[in-house]
């Protein structure tokens, strides 16, 4: 049962090394092209995907069906994916859940790793497949479905299953203690030291990103002792049961019992979370999505290890720049990456009313936010170029909002980009939509102080930067923000920035203006993810916290 462990320890051992110091590394390639993978795979991928379609996903052995429910529509054909999926009687399912914990616990901690790590290997096999599932409910452009949902979203996996590692290993199993009490011989005791998991832990995955932070909750419940429920999001169910479907073959193979992970689904008119993760045989809630549900979990969700990640509204502060151009086009990039529906996206860029030096002299604030539109116009010109920055929009909702700011604008704030659908080379019924672009001034709060969870940029006209900086920290900690971005050339400015929103619990990216890294990339095994310390969620990937609160120990001791 340890054979995967001694298969895979020397990639755990460099992962564990790579964690510790905060490089870049990773033993997958990104990139989809058929020099790193071959010619088979990508076509046998997206076979593999073809044949899923207009059929019922089969979940093998997964106890309690009542039904069948599926509603999935590829943002990009505009057409039902087709697949149905096991509905499951939820008593029943966590029941099962629940009488597994002691076994699976019982397995030594090599064996439960080793299953994990062999996990990850087969699912990056499978990274072609599951990238047209996330590209065809998610909404993402082929590539960054393959790297995002893929290899960035294992590495997200090897990592937490690293910092488990690091955390349970912290304590031996045993040691002998030994201590004088006043006259006569010392008391000698042998003392043992147990890891007792919480129980069945719920992981529900969200519907842009459905991987990337689903596989570090699931292989961190797992490795800590824990069987998994997936419930993904009735949107995005496809990639997380493919991944569900493969975790239970690998347990399956291994002669464990494959219900350690199963999967529960809902529809978007029958709903079940807030029955799900209240239910008396969950222990644990991993929850990714909307602020408002996670709110939701955070303050009703009582006796139960709660960990989350929503949303927040991110923010640029823009003091000054030795860069324009770099800066201009890096921003544009960021409100475009994938129609700005990521967690990390810039929204709330926040400006001096009389503009910023730069190196090309004095920028005023219409300029500036004129040269980013203009950046914007040029990034979507061409439709091949657009199609893999932008992907599509995942929701009908994100096109709804992007029409309400349109109307609320009037009066608050002034359109200088208009939104606006791009032609997609590939797929004519894409539903897409470029950034819309909004100036406004800082009091205009009922448009900008709130996450808008579509293509949509404000530039905020402020009395001077101390003002931007003064509004834009004490928004990402009150309403809540996963990244910060700031652009300054005086380092006086720098420092306070830094020690704001640090304190406001976001994190910041100062001075990008180079290279193709997008500015919201988040780098597994150097770069936290989410702080704790604003309502954009309450965990963190990776650190300590993440793992430590899975498990508990306790202790036996005898006199030897």
């Amino acid at each position: 049962m340890t054979a995967y462990f001694v298969a895979h320890k020397a990639r755990l051992d460099r992962v564990i090394e790579t964690l510790e110091r905060r490089v870049s590394w990773s033993p997958f390639k990104e990139s989809a092209s058929p020099k790193f993978h071959g010619e088979e795979a990508p076509r046998a991928g997206r076979a593999a995907f073809l044949a899923r379609l207009g059929k019922p996903f089969d979940l093998a052995d997964q106890p309690g069906e009542v039904g069948r429910t599926g509603g999935e529509v590829s943002p990009f054909t505009g057409q039902p994916l087709g697949i149905t999926y096991p509905r499951a009687d939820m008593n029943l399912l966590l029941g099962t859940s629940r009488a597994l914990l002691r076994a699976w616990a019982a397995e030594p901690l090599e064996t439960r790793m080793g299953l994990c790590l062999e996990m990850v290997e087969r699912l990056h096999q499978a990274s072609f497949e599951i990238a047209h599932a996330v590209m065809h409910t998610a909404g993402q452009s082929f590539p960054m479905a393959f790297a995002g949902s893929g290899p960035n979203a294992l590495d997200r996996g090897l990592e937490a299953l690293a910092m488990a590692w690091r955390v349970m290993t912290l304590t031996p199993q045993d040691s002998d203690w030994s201590k004088a009490f006043g006259p006569g011989d010392p008391v000698r005791l042998h003392k043992s030291y147990r890891q007792i998991p919480l129980g069945p832990a719920v992981v529900i995955s969200c519907a842009t990103f459905p991987t990337w932070n689903a596989y570090p909750a699931m292989f961190v419940n797992l490795v800590t002792g824990n069987p998994v429920v997936v419930k993904p999001h009735p949107n995005c169910v496809l990639p997380m049961a493919i991944a569900v479907e493969i975790c239970r073959d690998v347990l399956r193979a291994a002669g464990q019992d494959p219900n350690l992970v199963t999967m529960i689904t809902d529809s978007v008119d029958r709903p079940i979370a807030q029955e799900l993760v209240t239910h008396a045989d969950v222990a644990i809630v991993d929850f990714t999505g909307s602020a408002r549900f996670g709110g939701w979990i955070e303050t009703n969700v009582r006796g139960k290890q709660v960990f989350t990640e929503t949303s927040g509204v991110n923010t640029v502060v823009i003091q000054g720049t030795t860069d324009l151009d770099g800066m201009v086009r890096k921003l544009a990039h960021g409100l475009c990456l994938f129609s700005a529906q990521m967690c990390t996206s810039p929204q709330n860029i926040f400006v001096p009313k009389d503009g910023i030096m730069t190196d090309q002299g004095a920028i005023g604030f219409d300029e500036l936010a004129s040269r980013v539109a203009v950046a914007v116009d040029d990034l979507v010109s061409d439709p091949v170029r657009a199609a893999a920055i932008l992907g599509a929009i995942q929701a009908e909702s994100s096109c709804k909002l992007l029409g309400e700011l349109r109307a609320l604008s009037v009066g608050q704030g002034t359109i200088i980009r208009e939104t606006t659908p791009y032609a997609h080379p590939e797929f004519p019924e894409a539903r897409t939509a470029t950034p819309l672009l909004i100036t406004c001034d800082i009091g205009a709060r009922d448009l900008y102080a709130e996450e808008r969870f579509a293509p949509v940029g404000f530039f905020i006209r402020c009395a001077d930067a101390e003002e931007a900086l003064r509004q834009a920290s004490a928004d990402a900690k009150q309403i809540g923000a996963i990244t910060a971005f700031l652009y300054a050339d005086d380092e006086n400015f720098v420092a306070r920035a830094e020690d704001a929103f640090a304190w406001a619990g976001a994190n910041l990216t100062i001075n990008m203006t180079s290279g193709a890294m997008p500015i919201n990339f988040s780098a597994a095994y150097s770069d936290l993810h989410v702080s704790g310390l604003n309502p954009a969620g309450n965990a963190t990937l990776t650190d300590v916290a993440f793992v430590a609160s899975r498990f508990r120990t306790v202790q036996r001791r005898r006199p030897f």
